[in-house]
């Protein structure tokens, strides 16, 4: 019952203060492009903000009814996410506020996503044998708190902010990977790591209903890096890296066909005169042109929605291969 309670919680404090956000955001200038639609209308931005509010609150919450009523004040790992979640907000809002384009510089943000992995490093979370396919099972020892954590959490965190630009991408992402986490969470009996996974799914799911096409609301960095970097910290927390390495494969794709870029393309689309997309360039350097591409083999027309619904099947069926060789 308490885990329904708190993922309610979550919800319900961040559709709350998404509604106040976007009336005010406008207010005071924090909007942007809606880069995929014609005449690029201006949207409310930053909305992550919220999500992380709705997330921390419900996790503070369950801790205290834990400590208070049922005697179990035994919470610091959770504590650790926690740090690392609002330093990896509090980075994200750095980028967002100093604008597109002239916020961090690539080469500045994992180093930056690296202190934010401290929390984690420090209480020296999860556990330090990994179970790696063809090797076997692997004891890293003191190279999983100082190596093994720190890759996980930038790495996630800088890729989970590369898919993204599309109404309803990085949530609806978001939401299929930690509920699949969650689950697995919930199978192998790792409380802590199901409780991280369902809440920040509970704030998501809230912040889907805004930011899904015509979006009222962006997520911004402040949302994509915390989500990102908590995937990794459930992962860790669950022992369950073997998983989530598999269910970031699309963003490994997805890294690689930008590198051929050099990093420098964007993954917006060309859009047409009736709100139809088309990609940018003549290669692809990024998976949201890989999607249009495909759709185009597919339809005459595609719409922003169609790419989100494409990549967010291509992560559920992902999701699915992942479950049948990992467990």
């Amino acid at each position: 019952m308490l885990p329904y309670l708190i993922v309610l919680i979550s919800f319900a404090a961040t559709w709350i203060t998404l509604r106040k956000w976007i009336q005010k955001a406008p207010e005071i200038g924090l909007l942007g492009f809606d880069m995929n639609k014609s005449g690029r209308p201006k949207v409310a931005e930053m909305g992550g903000v919220c999500v992380i509010f709705g997330f921390v609150l419900s996790m503070l919450i369950y801790i205290g009814l834990m400590t208070f009523c049922l005697h179990n004040p035994d919470y610091v790992a959770i504590l650790g996410v926690l740090c690392t979640i609002l330093s990896m907000c509090i980075i994200g809002m750095m980028d967002d506020l100093l604008g597109w384009k002239k916020g961090l510089r690539q080469w500045q943000k994992p180093i930056f996503t690296l202190f934010a992995a401290l929390p984690m490093m420090v209480i020296n979370a999860g556990q330090s044998t990994m179970n790696l396919p063809i090797i076997g099972v692997v004891d890293w020892g003191i190279l999983f708190p100082l190596l093994i954590v720190p890759l996980g959490i930038v790495g996630a965190s800088n890729s989970y902010n590369m898919v993204a630009g599309y109404n309803g991408l990085e949530a609806g992402m978001g939401i299929i990977m930690l509920s699949a986490l969650g689950y697995y969470a919930f199978l192998t009996n790792e409380k802590s790591a199901m409780i991280l996974a369902i809440c920040m799914v509970g704030a998501l799911v809230a912040f889907l209903y805004f930011n899904w096409y015509p979006a009222r609301v962006f997520p911004g960095d402040t949302m994509t890096y915390p989500v990102g970097a908590l995937i990794a910290c459930v992962a860790i927390l669950g022992n369950m890296e073997k998983i989530a390495v598999a269910i970031f494969l699309p963003y490994a794709f997805d890294f690689i066909i930008q590198a051929a870029g050099g990093f420098r393309k964007e993954a917006f689309a060309r859009v047409n005169e009736d709100g139809s997309l088309e990609k940018p360039y003549k290669g692809i350097y990024h998976l949201t042109h890989l999607a249009i591409a495909v759709l185009k083999r597919m339809k005459q027309n595609v719409y922003e929605r169609d790419v989100v619904l494409l990549l967010c099947g291509l992560e559920l069926a992902v999701v699915g291969l992942s479950f049948l060789t990992c467990l």
